[in-house]
Parts: structure tokens; sequence; C-alpha cells
């Protein structure tokens, strides 16, 4: 049977993600000072505007601000011309964690309720479906054009949307590729289409081995014209990226972002948890598909629920899928901060291109073998 499936991703220079990448950076400061830090950050930035929010509790006065100012200058938000730059006003409004939640996470438990997700595939070498990593290549790829002035005229922002066709469960063809990404009004926008096909589409479709698309399903800036991208064109919030963040709605998702949260609300944590053991169930081959769930409870430090879903692909018993999870992972809130490592300022590098499917995450890694 034939299909189809469209994720998209979007760059890091995109409003919400500066606002991710924002809050992340304080939770990695707050982490170098106190492994044990508790942080609930939100970020939202605007024309000529930032403002912080949220809960950090950490033995050492952190400078928000300047952290802030790193990460946009970082992002490449340094010119006038963007009314949004490194040097734009911020406020913060940064307090304590609230008694009434720090005493049930003291004691190991969640820091929230709610559900989270986990899922894998085998239709990539990295074990996530082909839309959202494309998708996450042609935005990542982008981003480095404009960074090593390979095509100096582009400019921070901007977003890549993938339409992919498949047959059954297997992908077969790219049937469209937009992308929108601002630039220098002196190249036309079929200059700059020409020049993302070279160095952006091209290497992707070689990467994931399809073939090119033809250049009418090839879209880029639908109006025809894109010259100031970033929070002066649209307002940006922490958390508004999910299913960016996740798997491209190929999974579902319990609604609780990432960014902004250290390992102690579940939100985060579980979820990383549970694509860990997804992603372990699937490189095993004991099924070719897996979706991880589970819910916990405020101040608890198990789940209340856990349940596992193959779509028919499983190659072992649920018995036998069960009975390596548990061995793989504690879920326990404890079991998942200390079995992954996450008590490390590691967050800042995963608001970006998506928290899954990229080296270097605990959650990402494979057990070599399984007897």
């Amino acid at each position: 049977m034939i299909t189809y499936f469209t994720s998209e991703s979007v760059c890091s220079g995109h409003p919400d993600k500066i606002c991710d990448q924002i809050s992340d950076a304080i939770v990695d400061a707050a982490l170098t000072v106190d492994p044990k830090a508790r942080v609930a950050v939100e970020t939202l930035v605007t024309t000529n505007r930032v403002v912080l929010a949220g809960e950090v509790t950490v033995p050492k006065k952190l400078d928000y601000a300047q952290i802030a100012r790193q990460t946009i200058r970082r992002l490449g938000y340094t010119k006038s011309i963007y009314n949004f730059t490194d040097a734009s006003p911020i406020s913060v409004y940064i307090h304590e964690q609230s008694p009434d939640i720090a005493v049930g996470v003291d004691d190991g438990g969640a820091g929230d309720q709610g559900m989270m997700f986990g899922y894998a595939t085998d239709e990539t070498p990295e074990l996530m479906p082909m839309p959202i990593m494309i998708a996450h290549r042609l935005a990542e790829l982008t981003d480095r054009a404009r960074e090593k002035k390979v095509l100096p005229y582009l400019r921070p922002d901007g977003k890549a949307e993938i339409k992919i066709k498949y047959d059954g469960n297997v992908p077969k063809e790219i049937e469209n590729v937009v992308l929108a990404v601002p630039h220098d009004p002196k190249k036309t926008n079929q200059e700059v289409k020409n020049d993302l096909v070279q160095h952006v589409i091209k290497p992707v479709c070689a990467q994931y081995h399809m073939k090119i698309p033809s250049l009418d399903t090839i879209i880029l800036n639908g109006t025809g014209k894109w010259e100031i991208g970033g929070p002066a064109s649209d307002t940006g919030v922490t958390g508004r990226k999910i299913i960016v963040d996740t798997y491209g709605s190929f999974a579902r998702h319990g609604g609780g972002c990432f960014s902004g949260k250290d390992p102690t609300k579940v939100d985060r944590s579980a979820a990383y948890a549970c694509r860990y053991l997804a992603k372990n169930i699937v490189a095993q081959k004991l099924a070719k598909r897996v979706e991880v769930r589970v819910a916990y409870v405020i101040g608890q430090s198990e789940p209340i629920d856990m349940q596992f879903e193959c779509f028919g692909t499983e190659k072992k018993s649920f018995a036998i899928i069960k009975s390596f999870a548990k061995d793989l992972l504690s879920l326990s809130v404890k079991g998942i901060i200390e079995g992954l490592t996450l008590r490390q300022p590691i967050y800042e590098k995963t608001a970006s291109y998506g928290h899954f499917g990229r080296d270097g995450f605990p959650w990402e890694a494979v057990l070599s073998s399984y007897a």
C-alpha cells in the first residue's frame, strides 16, 4: 500500500529554538555548578526583547542575562538589521523551586505527573523515522552553509519540511522538499534555491540513498520573499517545537516539552529513557518498530504504567521484550537519572535538530550485543 508522510524541522536560529537553547544553556550552567540543581526555565523572545522566567535552585548565583547573550551571539544574531541581537534588553524573572514540589523530588520522586513516549524504527541507520531525519539534516546543513560562509548571504532562522512516499512501511522516495530561509535580497529566490539544491538537498539525499527530487517539487520561501527572520518576525517561546524535538509526529507525544528542565522532570528524563529502551529493542532485532510508553505521578518514584507496542513487527514474545527492557534500565526516577548519567551539562546541544537520532547522548547508546 502506498502512503505518504510529512515531517518538519527548524534551523537553530528559529525563534522557538532560540528559546529552547537559552533555556537549556541555563540548565547546563546550573548543572555545572551543582549536578543536583533544580531548573525549570522558560524563555520568550520578540522584537528586540528577551524575557526569562522560572525556577532555579542552585548554590551559586548565575548570570542569566549573560548566558542568554552568549547563546544569541552564537546563533548569529549580531546585526542591528535583524531587530534582535545579543545586545537586546533582557528581563529576568527567576526564583527558587516551590518547596511543595521540592519535598517530593528530594526523596527521589518525579518532578511532575504525565505520560511519556519513546519510539524507534529500523528504516534509517539512526533507528528513527526517515521524514524527521531528512528534515533535521536539511535544517542542519542550511545552518552550516551560513555559518561556514559557503552561502554567506543566508540569514539566521529557517525551516525544512519533507514529504516521503512509503510502500507499506518502507520509505521509497522524496515527494516534496519545502525550505524557508531568510536571505540578503541581493540574491533572487531562484539563485538561493539553486544553491540550496547543490549544498544542502543533494548531500542529504546522498546520505540517505534517496533520489534527488525534481526541481518543480522543491519549494523555497513559499511567498517568494523572506529577508528578515528571527524574533522580529515571529515571537518565540520555549517548548513550542515538541514534535520537531521528537519523531516528527510519527509517534505519540505526552505533551510536555524537554528544554529548560533538569533531569528530575520526567517530561524530559522519562522520554529519554523510553527512547533508550525503544532504540535498543530495535537494535537487538527484537522488533522492527516499537513505541514505549510510561506514566508518572508527581512525588512518586516508579511509573504507574508502562506499555510496549510493536505494531505487529515483534520478532520475540512480549515477555522477552519486557524482560529485556527491565534488565536494561530501571524506570524509577533515580534509575533513569543514574542509569543514563543525566546530571551533566549536555542539554544545550539537544535543543536544535532533535533530541533523538544523534550520537553523543546517553539515551542514544546501543548495547554491543544481547544474549
